[in-house]
């Protein structure tokens, strides 16, 4: 509450906000799926971009625990991932926390499900990312762009990412090489835009995006699941907005 409160008062830069527990509540609920749909007793996951860890540690205590989680978070800001390590300490979670740029070479091995809320901007240092091919042709590259190619390029063959993107994230010019990207290593499967109202702006305002990694029987759904998530305050209709997406991920995402 502390933190949420310091966020709205100090007008902290949205990259350093943390994930609401209502949307980190709504992922947890498809990756809990994902894990009992994966024939491994030891589940591996990945959040590029944990900063404070919010996201991964709120999924982490609602998810069933008839598996063990091997949970990895990296991020390149000290201070945050400072908190992090405090909060998971005070949770009692155990995670390998990581303080590195993500776009740099990940030692570990792959993972089953790469989850994060994706930092949004330009990456600085060009010298550091050419063998992306997401890259941009002149000028600074969309480091959310980047941190796509890097997840799907360490998740095992057939596991999921589920991203919080920018809602134009397939409306930019530079989105062509991020798109064949996406096209030639995994399926696009969902994109769920966020009610408005939990942004300060439009501009703001984020989508969550299912890929899956091409490999071990995985397939294009016959069904992509596009929607948008009502507000939080009209509870029936998102009851029934997740009833829906449950029952889609269930009989044609993991069918």
């Amino acid at each position: 509450m502390a933190m949420l409160k310091a966020i709205k008062e100090d007008k902290i830069q949205s990259n350093h906000q943390i994930t609401p527990d209502s949307i980190a509540y709504l992922i947890a609920i498809l990756v809990d799926n994902f894990i009992n749909k994966i024939g491994k007793d030891e589940i591996s996951i990945l959040d590029l971009s944990i900063g404070s860890g919010n996201l991964l540690f709120a999924l982490f205590n609602q998810i069933d625990k008839n598996k063990k989680i091997d949970l990895t978070g990296i991020d390149n800001d000290d201070s945050l991932i400072s908190v992090g390590s405090i909060s998971s300490e005070m949770q009692d979670i155990d995670i390998d926390l990581i303080h590195q740029d993500a776009t740099s070479q990940i030692l570990k091995n792959k993972f089953d499900l790469v989850i994060s809320d994706l930092p949004v901007g330009y990456y600085p240092i060009d010298e550091n990312i050419q063998n992306y091919v997401t890259k941009s042709d002149q000028g600074h590259s969309y480091v959310h762009h980047l941190l796509i190619e890097q997840a799907i390029n360490k998740l095992n063959d057939g596991g999921f990412g589920l991203f919080l993107v920018p809602s134009n994230l397939f409306e930019t010019q530079e989105s062509k090489k991020l798109l064949s990207f996406i096209q030639d290593n995994a399926y696009l499967q969902s994109i769920i835009n966020l009610p408005s109202d939990l942004f300060m702006n439009k501009s703001a305002r984020k989508s969550l995006i299912i890929l899956q990694k091409h490999g071990n029987s995985s397939k294009q759904v016959k069904k992509v699941m596009l929607g948008e998530l009502p507000s939080f305050k009209e509870v029936k209709q998102v009851k029934k907005f997740i009833s829906q997406l449950v029952k889609w991920e269930s009989n044609d995402l993991l069918r």
